[in-house]
């Protein structure tokens, strides 16, 4: 048997609800049940085992199409179940008012460990039959340094990507660099009034307050000073903005590139928002929304976009703010100002409209902050309007990060006296810790990152104690093989029954996980992983201490020692799939 992309939940379940499928049928046929309808039914996987590997409700949902007490439908399907031999199972019972439990065959169990042993790609599937999907995150304005959201967002996006790579989608990582707008304006005027400031002081040159304030922009002015030295001081603002932002926007974008690398994160693409104003997509895009009637030219020359009309499917849009204070909802938006230039609404139009109808892209999945959630309607209608699906971009909203240390909310960094930044995280925790705790909790839940745990090297921390059970089996595996034990292979432990109740547990997990993979693919929840990964460190640990390996007869021995391969390359996978480290002692 191929154990590429076996998934053995799947296939249980799959099987199941053909058995139950066809012994209802069988028992329609001989009239033991009245002809009907087959209704729907549940198959799943009980979270106790005694209630069996697969339960299902089929008795209780067909009491209506059967007219028949659940319990007498339960024993007509039972009693015409193919045989079992040959398939996953081995027995089925009936418990309580007619649930069917199946317990799965010691052949199943016997896969479950040959696959998760021997196939080191184990937990991978063709479940995404390789639709090509976008994760654009993190996305930071390059005019300043990444903040704290920034760090979570890398963390989810990153992961999101990994996972929904296994799961058998093509994944292409993205970065939106918003290099144009109202924000590399203001960039270019910050950094304009600092350069100024350094031939002619600070009474003569004033920092306006709607400038970018951080002591980054003071940095690159003075190395552009440097370079250029008194230069640019008495040409047009224009031609010393321009200047400025040509020479320290490609320093930001390094540095955002460098800091990322070093949090280990790599983009397939860095896609700069100003090729969709110089290619002509903004504007036709534009066009595009004129020609369907999504857009309308107001008096004063602006192109007004429709947008409550659109964003009404799928929720409420922003809200604006009106003479009085009050809120009203949002009506129709400016995509183009009065003056010819396009909103920043536009481009992001227009920039969606290239990954979904150029790029062609079945998915476009972007991680944004909370405060966005209001944005989700509109770009989703917004891509109806242009005449695409907005089913086809899914957001993911991520909540924000508290710092704590010692109990207490950590804001500012000790260094700088400023808002703690990405760079100054990497430098306070280890980046596996990071890594791993920002991928703790799903995006939709706020969450308290403990600087004090996050540092710890014992069992407390998550990432540690997951580390060490990868450590602890490969300790394990050279002091058998030092001690003259080698693995024969599933030849060694062929008819194993695997009777304790800690390999079953193991057993049971490692049979999870490429269900857990695809599950976190389909809610783009990468957390479950890192919950997974936790359970089964537990579960191997629980195993080892319970089943001894060393002085277990030959059969048993063979069989533990396969137990031990599968933990320890499911645990790798996990760790290396979200770029942590493996470490094989510690």
């Amino acid at each position: 048997m191929s154990y590429e992309n076996y998934n053995p939940r799947a296939a249980l379940l799959a099987q199941a609800r053909d058995l139950l499928t066809r012994a209802a049928q069988a028992a329609m046929a001989d009239g033991s049940l009245p002809e009907a309808e087959l209704p729907g039914f549940i198959v799943e996987i009980p979270a106790d085992p005694k209630n069996g590997d697969v339960a299902s409700n089929l008795a209780m949902a067909g009491a209506r199409a059967f007219r028949k007490a659940p319990r007498m439908i339960a024993e007509a399907i039972t009693a015409h179940l193919p045989e079992l031999t040959g398939t996953n199972f081995d027995r089925v019972e009936i418990a309580g008012p007619g649930f069917i439990n199946l317990y799965a065959s010691l052949s199943w169990f016997t896969d479950v460990v040959r696959a998760a042993s021997e196939n080191e790609q184990y937990g991978r599937t063709d479940f995404g039959q390789g639709l090509k999907y976008n994760v654009e995150f993190v996305s930071a304005n390059p005019t300043g340094p990444m903040h704290m959201g920034n760090a979570r967002g890398g963390a989810l996006g990153d992961c999101l990507a990994a996972v929904l790579d296994w799961a058998g989608y093509d994944v292409t990582r993205e970065f939106y660099l918003n290099d144009a707008g109202n924000q590399i304006q203001k960039f270019g005027k910050s950094l304009s009034v600092r350069y100024r400031q350094l031939f002619l002081g600070e009474e003569a040159c004033p920092l306006p307050e709607e400038c970018y304030q951080g002591a980054d922009i003071i940095d690159r002015a003075k190395a552009f000073a440097e370079q250029y030295g008194d230069k640019y001081l008495n040409a047009d603002e224009a031609e010393r903005s321009k200047a400025l932002i040509d020479f320290a926007l490609p320093i930001n974008i390094a540095n955002m590139e460098k800091d990322l690398g070093k949090y280990r994160i790599a983009y397939d693409v860095w896609f700069k928002e100003s090729t969709l104003h110089a290619s002509g997509a903004v504007q036709a895009v534009v066009d595009k929304l004129l020609a369907s009637g999504a857009c309308y030219k107001a008096e004063d020359g602006a192109i007004m976009y429709r947008s409550a009309q659109y964003a009404a499917k799928y929720g409420t849009v922003n809200k604006k703010k009106t003479e009085d204070g009050s809120e009203e909802e949002a009506k129709d938006e400016v995509l183009v100002r009065a003056n010819g230039i396009p909103t920043y609404f536009a481009a992001d139009i227009a920039y969606h409209y290239n990954k979904l109808a150029v790029r062609g892209f079945e998915k476009a999945i972007d991680i944004w902050g909370a405060d966005h959630h209001g944005h989700v309607a509109r770009m989703k209608g917004a891509m109806d309007a242009i005449g695409l699906d907005g089913e086809k971009l899914d957001v993911v909203l991520m909540q924000l990060v508290n710092l704590m240390k010692d109990g207490k909310p950590v804001r500012m960094s000790k260094r700088s006296g400023k808002a703690i930044s990405l760079t100054d995280l990497l430098d306070m925790v280890p980046i596996d810790s990071a890594r791993f705790f920002f991928n703790q909790q799903q995006a939709a839940s706020a969450m308290d990152f403990d600087l004090d745990l996050a540092i710890k090297e014992d069992s407390d921390n998550p990432v540690y104690y997951v580390q060490y059970a990868h450590a602890r089996i490969c300790s394990i595996l050279r002091k058998l093989e030092s001690e003259g034990v080698t693995y024969q292979g599933a030849e060694g432990w062929a008819g194993y029954a695997f009777p304790e109740a800690g390999e079953q547990e193991l057993m049971r997990l490692l049979a999870a996980f490429p269900a857990e993979i695809v599950l976190s693919a389909q809610r783009y929840d990468p957390a479950r992983i890192n919950h997974y990964v936790t359970d089964l460190a537990g579960a191997f640990h629980k195993f080892y201490n319970s089943c001894r390996i060393k002085d277990a007869e030959p059969q048993a021995q063979q069989a533990r020692i396969a137990l031990c391969l599968g933990a320890k390359h499911v645990i790798y996978s996990v760790l290396s799939m979200f770029k942590i480290t493996v470490p094989e002692s510690m």
